[in-house]
């Protein structure tokens, strides 16, 4: 079986861990287990005991939690070359988050005494308190979005932040999408009747196109003129 080394080029692609100095991903690739999980098999659920970092391999995943009443709200959607789970390792925490696979993927799950280690490395700590900052901003943007946007233009913006990978944040805008209908309606909080009607309109503009499964974006400039307006 190949080495966990020969994923470097592959994970290096990612913005965060790509930035991280060689010696650093060597040790986390070389350091990691990898795990494969089926559609619908999860990770870990909200409320588990802190347990380790992982990274995403192949495949598609789901942040999400569920309301008393059985309701799924989905947080952030995971692709390849992310890594995550770190917000407990840090505060020693219950997982925040229900962390399911969308179809089959594969992780790489590096051990918490190992990245413990790696935390007193100066280098190491201000690169992971740098994916906190970022990930904290794309929070805050969604909060604002749902207080003060309208519900297309928050459509538009969820579209353009899925076309740098969600919580990938990539600085390359890719035109299509994974993401399913259903899928997009739980991040946003609104029904899937609103969100095919603002949907269709998008289509109609040549802003967007939809497959199977998947949204396409055609028009990156329509989306972002959408994702201003007052509408």
């Amino acid at each position: 079986m190949s080495s966990n080394l020969d994923l470097l080029p592959q994970l290096s692609a990612n913005p965060w861990f790509g930035s991280l100095p060689l010696r650093e991903r060597k040790i986390m690739l070389a350091e990691s287990e990898l795990l494969r999980l089926r559609p619908g098999e999860m990770l870990f659920r909200q409320g588990d005991a802190p347990g380790n970092l992982h990274a995403l391999v192949s495949g598609v995943m789901k942040m999400s939690t569920l309301s008393k009443d059985g309701k799924e709200a989905i947080l952030v959607v995971l692709e390849p070359g992310t890594w995550f789970g770190e917000i407990s390792l840090i505060d020693n925490k219950p997982r925040t988050h229900d962390a399911t696979a969308m179809g089959d993927v594969e992780i790489l799950t590096l051990p918490r005494p190992v990245f413990d280690t790696l935390m007193g490395s100066n280098v190491f700590a201000l690169a992971v308190s740098s994916m906190l900052a970022a990930r904290i901003r794309m929070l805050y943007g969604i909060v604002e979005d749902a207080t003060l946007r309208s519900t297309r233009a928050r459509i538009a913006r969820r579209l353009l932040l899925l076309a740098r990978g969600d919580a990938t944040m990539s600085t390359q805008v890719r035109p299509r999408l994974p993401v399913s209908q259903e899928s997009l309606a739980m991040m946003l909080g609104i029904t899937r009747q609103t969100l095919s009607r603002e949907l269709k309109l998008l289509v109609e503009q040549d802003a967007i196109h939809l497959g199977y499964a998947y949204i396409e974006v055609v028009s990156e400039s329509k989306l972002k003129a959408f994702s201003e307006s007052a509408r």
